[in-house]
This record gives structure tokens, sequence and C-alpha cells, in this order.
């Protein structure tokens, strides 16, 4: 019998039960100021980090995955502005998905009512959803307690860096054994200067509790073993202050290897599942 889901409603194919034989892989759903989203699998599990985007369109853009919600062990936030948290709740409440946040995220939560909520600390200890071990780490961006994650299925590692207005020592130590990774290639710093930012949001972006600049990017990928990423997806990039073409250089001036394994997130559509 098949599973019939929200994809169903909306046209699109029935979801898809993960196949444990298939390793680990990821998607982005979408990402920039608008709205972020990231679907991870491993083994039976399936992941969403961050929820950005309003309930009916987040089921659309799974859907065009072959995923359907109710399929989904958990949701792990990053931190509480609107373009990761604001579908969290609502998605979680009507799949009864439950909820990982840092204590300061959520408490900063303006729809706090989930069906099961986790209150983690962005320096403890890793945990396990499902058949995925997650690793948070803290994060300097301009929220309450803002953390990232390192995911682990079978030996493999995917890392998540995103909203970070610097990388630091800590950061780096918790990449460098990554298979894959996402990063944040938010602006270029020379468009930010001379962009329509007002000065104050071009001073908060910029600073060391804002965004990734393309080049602050390129350096910490070029102080990791990035010969052995199996997958580079550049995410966050400025509508306004970025574009694809200047992040994708400042990776290929790193290793002009990394070319086939670059991906650049959108912000209005998924990615294909990218191997881990």
């Amino acid at each position: 019998m098949s599973v019939r889901g929200p994809g169903a409603r909306l046209g699109l194919p029935g979801p898809e039960i993960p196949d444990p034989g298939r390793g680990m892989r990821f998607a982005t759903l979408g990402s920039g100021s608008r709205g972020n989203a990231l679907l991870i699998e491993g083994g039976a599990t399936r992941l969403l980090v961050d929820c950005g985007f309003g309930i009916g369109e987040i089921e659309r853009r799974l859907g065009l995955l072959g995923v359907g919600a109710a399929h989904l062990r958990g949701i792990l936030v990053t931190h509480e502005h609107g373009d990761h948290l604001r579908g969290v709740a609502a998605l979680a409440r009507r799949h009864g998905i439950p909820v990982w946040a840092t204590t300061g995220t959520w408490g900063h939560a303006v729809d706090p009512a989930v069906p099961g909520l986790h209150l983690i600390s962005g320096q403890g200890p890793g945990f396990r959803i499902g058949d995925i071990r997650v690793e948070p780490f803290p994060i300097p961006h301009d929220a309450r307690e803002p953390c990232h994650y390192v995911l682990e299925y079978d030996g493999r590692r995917l890392g998540l860096l995103t909203d970070s207005g610097h990388v630091t020592r800590h950061i780096r130590d918790r990449l460098r054994e990554c298979d894959a990774l996402m990063l944040e290639c938010n602006h270029d710093a020379d468009m930010l200067r001379r962009g329509p930012y007002p000065p104050f949001l071009r001073a908060r972006v910029g600073g060391n509790f804002g965004h990734l600049a393309n080049h602050q990017a390129a350096e910490l990928v070029d102080q990791l073993p990035h010969h052995r990423l199996t997958r580079l997806l550049l995410a966050h990039l400025s509508e306004k202050n970025n574009h694809p073409d200047l992040a994708r250089q400042a990776m290929l001036d790193v290793a002009a290897s990394l070319a086939e394994r670059l991906t650049l997130a959108e912000q209005d559509r998924p990615s294909p599942w990218l191997p881990v």
C-alpha cells in the first residue's frame, strides 16, 4: 500500500521511505534571508535543520524531494531568527515532530508550543536521533544562544556552518574531520560596502556577529582538508550583496578541484540530494 501525504494533495509523487543502504545524503530546501531549511537522511532517519518557511511551502518543497513531513524524526534549530525558526512549531505540531534547540534559542521563540521539546547546550555533549549522531557547537552570531551541528551516520560526517560572523578555532576543529560541508557565503565584502543597505545594517552583516563573507568562507576551506570533501554546498547567499559567480570563484581560488564538488544553494527551490 502506498503512503499518501502532503505531496499527494499537491500533485507530487508520494513520499519515499528512507533506504538504509543508500548511505548519508542531504539537500537544502531553500537558503537565504527569506527562509532556510536543510534536509538530512542517514539510514532510516530523516532530520530537518531549521524551518524558515510557512507550513504549506515547506511541505511542498519536501514533496519535491519525495519526502513526507510525517517521516521526519526531528527538527534541529540553529537560532531564533525568523528566517530559520518561522515554521518550526507549526510543522512540529501538525506532524508530531520533536524539536531540539538551545535553551537561549527556545526562550525567545515566538511560538514555543511543540509536542516534544529537547533543550540542549551548544557546548554540550553529542546525542543521537534515530540512526544519526548529532554534535552541536556554538557559533558567533547576534542571537541568544546560536549553534550549528555536525551530523554523523555510518562513519560519514556532514558539517554545517551558516549565520556566523567569523570563524573561531573551535569551529575549525569541529569541521576538520567532515566528509561534506554546508558553508555560508553570505556576502562579497565590496558589494556589501557599496550596496543598498544603510550603515547600521552593513555593520551588522559584516561584523563579528553577523554573516560570513566569501573570503572568510574561502579561508576556512583553505584551512580544512578540503581534498576529502565529497560535496561543498555554499549557502545563505545574499540576493543584494553577493553573486553566485563571486561565491563560486572564491572557492575555486582555494582549489580548482572543488569545481566538481561544488553546489550553490538557491532561495526559491530545493537542491538535488547530495551524497556525503
